[in-house]
């Protein structure tokens, strides 16, 4: 199970220091845990993210996160799946009301490592820890229903690819959503 989720990573190519810095942590201490999938790691575990684009590639859609307070990428826990692909198809859909979305690879996308601060969540106290986040790169269309899933988000939204770093107020994420959008250009133009 975890062996083709290390050997996945082990196989992404980073394209920049912060990758190659958390690829290499990530490469070095899954081994060394046999509960990085589930939230029983209170230190760390793996999260997915999906980085959404339309087909022109001028926008991103996008959820505004309750706990963070800053418009987001869409994602989630593993929560036990080894299959990350897989999980992260099915929070675009439970965070969005989206069904028809288009994998435009099956390789990951990019990977980062991200603090989070304490917080609560369904009323209990969750404590400081990181996120080993995958993201993987979707095509959807603007025709697509679009609904908040209130537990989660209060707005579901196509933003501007050129101007919706404005609307983001977590700073510590801005890199990691600019590197996602330089990627989408450089590679995956309309």
């Amino acid at each position: 199970m975890l062996e083709d989720l290390y050997q996945k990573i082990e196989s992404y190519v980073p394209v920049n220091e912060q990758e190659e810095n958390d690829k290499r942590i990530m490469l070095k201490t899954i081994p060394k845990f046999d509960n990085v999938l589930t939230r029983e790691n209170e230190t760390f575990h793996f999260t997915t993210s999906a980085w959404i684009v339309n087909p022109a590639r001028t926008k991103v859609l996008m959820i505004y996160h309750n706990i963070y307070q800053s418009w987001s990428w869409i994602g989630g826990h593993a929560d036990g799946e080894a299959n990350l692909l897989e999980v992260v198809k099915r929070e675009i859909t439970e965070e969005t009301g989206v069904t028809h979305m288009k994998l435009l690879s099956d390789d990951i996308f990019g990977l980062s490592i991200q603090c989070v601060r304490s917080h609560h969540k369904r009323r209990k106290f969750i404590s400081c820890h990181l996120h080993y986040d995958l993201q993987f790169l979707f095509e959807v269309s603007e025709e697509e229903n679009l609904q908040i899933k209130p537990d989660e988000n209060s707005n579901v939204g196509w933003l501007d690819a050129d101007t919706f770093l404005e609307l983001v107020s977590e700073e510590e994420m801005k890199p990691i959503y600019t590197k996602l959008m330089k990627k989408v250009k450089e590679n995956y133009p309309a």
